[in-house]
């Protein structure tokens, strides 16, 4: 199999500035995909994301500025990367994603609107642009990035485990409507859920020192992981983008409707 085996496609990857998502638009264009950032930050932030994409696919990418609270936002951001792309996006993924934790009595009711409207609610409206566009190509892959928690529950992330659940749901719903679209040789529409566990970035390194007390960064990471992910490994954002990258293979026509976890055995026990 050629390395760009996706050249000629276009993809949409939400909260793409950093993290997961940079890692899975980084992938995109490395196999040979047209790749729309998207998410907020600051402009350098916005200009470094753009510049690592281009680098791993030495192809165009492009940024998109949409608040996905904001239905009329993600309805023009879907237009936008419509009229860019000539014709819409092959390649979906829905990674952008927000938490808050606190009891469910003490969660803030806006906190609550936020996360639902951010991590479910805008997959649904950018899923209802993309599908129709993708089963009239006859190729297409939504991939959504769920959570281990879209699989199982944790203490104080109401809100957050409520979109996760719903967005593995959601996924299964539009799977079955498209499941039947096309065929093995176009490859078909494809609706998947990957649901990491814990994944190594930036924004965890303060639990792991937390955690580590006198000991080094492995015994952090070890005692944080320690009462949910029997690995005790986490995962790289990369990993996670290997197995996006995978999704969008024709020989993929088949999985569709999957809750796929990368959880280290969290979901076993």
């Amino acid at each position: 199999m050629s390395d760009s085996f996706l050249r000629g496609r276009t993809a949409l990857v939400t909260g793409s500035n950093s993290g997961i998502g940079l890692a899975i638009a980084q992938r995109l264009a490395a196999a040979g995909c047209t790749v729309a950032v998207h998410g907020l930050g600051t402009p350098a932030q916005i200009a470094d994301a753009v510049a690592a994409v281009e680098a791993a696919g030495g192809g165009q990418s492009r940024h998109f500025d949409a608040d996905l609270r904001d239905v009329a936002a993600i309805d023009q951001l879907m237009a936008d990367v419509a009229d860019w792309s000539h014709g819409g996006v092959d390649i979906l993924v829905n990674n952008a994603g927000i938490q808050h934790t606190a009891p469910l009595a003490d969660m803030p009711p806006e906190k609550w609107d936020a996360i639902l409207a951010i991590n479910l609610s805008s997959a649904f409206h950018t899923m209802r642009h993309a599908l129709p566009a993708m089963a009239s190509r006859g190729y297409g892959r939504v991939i959504n990035i769920a959570s281990v928690h879209g699989l199982v529950a944790s203490k104080e992330k109401s809100p957050y485990v409520a979109s996760k659940f719903g967005l593995v749901g959601m996924s299964k719903v539009a799977a079955l409507e498209y499941a039947a679209q096309e065929s093995r040789n176009s490859g078909g529409i494809t609706v998947n859920c990957i649901c990491p566990g814990w994944v190594e970035t930036p924004l965890i390194e303060p639990q792991i020192d937390a955690h580590r007390g006198s000991g080094s960064r492995d015994d952090g990471v070890r005692a944080l992981l320690a009462e949910k992910q029997p690995s005790l490994r986490m995962s790289l954002p990369d990993e996670i983008a290997s197995l996006a990258v995978f999704l969008c293979r024709r020989e993929a026509h088949n999985l569709t409707g999957s809750a796929i976890p990368v959880d280290g055995g969290w979901t076993a026990q």
